[in-house]
């Protein structure tokens, strides 16, 4: 998850002008209603109000009918049950001393992107999920953990994020789908064909407005702390959509959207 600032003064001047002004990077892919309500499903699929517009859900559960749907793909670092599947890769697991470099939060291997040779590896392994994606009706895809660099112990560096990315939006551009940007405040994802954004509590880090700055309405939040959704609402409610989720993301779990 990103942390950085941006002021609101700022943004207040140039956002009418950046939303007019923003198009996709592909006349190919449907954009995300903006701003609507959404939901963000990743522990677990759930019904919907109908004042939702729009749903994430990963890339194993079914877009739900009549929604603008998202499909997660964790495309930088490893699902923490798939280590089976990517020892069958293991070239592409970033690897110090010999053993993976680990993401400790969620227990996840990080993925080696440092050379053309791996990236484009990848980028057909990720592909394959991506078509599925598509084939299964989704209208977009997000890859999460675009920042791992940040957790590489200094082997991964920005542009080799940015270059994979690059890869990432092309495949998903091609399949049809709009691509989002996931966190990663201080970059803008536009510069590879990001059409939209993902960002993970841009209120409770001060970093909406540098969304915002970037992407218009287009972006979705999801706050995890009451103090983070209460300043999100408060700044942005009628600018980008804010979502109040537990941390786990669980079918059960607290879901509310701003008054």
């Amino acid at each position: 998850m990103s942390r950085r600032v941006t002021r609101f003064a700022i943004v207040v001047v140039t956002t009418v002008a950046t939303m007019l002004a923003l198009a996709p990077a592909s006349s190919a892919v449907e954009l995300p209603p903006a701003p609507a309500r959404f939901d963000y499903q990743l522990g677990g699929a759930r019904a919907v109000p109908d004042f939702v517009k729009i749903v994430a859900r990963d890339r194993l559960d079914q877009p739900l009918l009549g929604k603008y749907n998202i499909c997660y793909v964790n495309g930088f670092q490893t699902q923490p049950d798939a280590q089976r599947f990517w020892r069958q890769h293991w070239r592409l697991v970033l690897k110090r001393k010999g053993r993976p470099v680990v993401d400790q939060a969620w227990g996840e291997w990080l993925l080696d992107i440092r050379t053309p040779r791996k990236r484009r590896a990848l980028a057909r392994i990720v592909g394959a999920w991506i078509n599925g994606c598509a084939a299964s009706g989704f209208q977009a895809v997000e890859f999460d953990n675009l920042d791992s660099f940040t957790r590489s112990r200094r082997l991964i560096k920005p542009r080799h994020a940015n270059q994979f990315a690059r890869l990432l939006v092309a495949r998903a551009h091609t399949a049809g789908l709009a691509a989002a940007q996931k966190n990663r405040a201080e970059w803008d994802g536009r510069r590879v064909g990001f059409d939209f954004v993902v960002a993970e509590q841009c209120g409770q880090y001060d970093e909406c407005g540098r969304y915002v700055s970037n992407y218009g309405a287009r972006v979705l939040d999801i706050e995890y702390t009451p103090a983070g959704f209460t300043r999100a609402c408060t700044g942005w409610a009628a600018t980008i959509s804010i979502l109040y989720r537990d941390l786990a993301l669980s079918p059960t779990g607290v879901r509310t959207w701003c008054a």
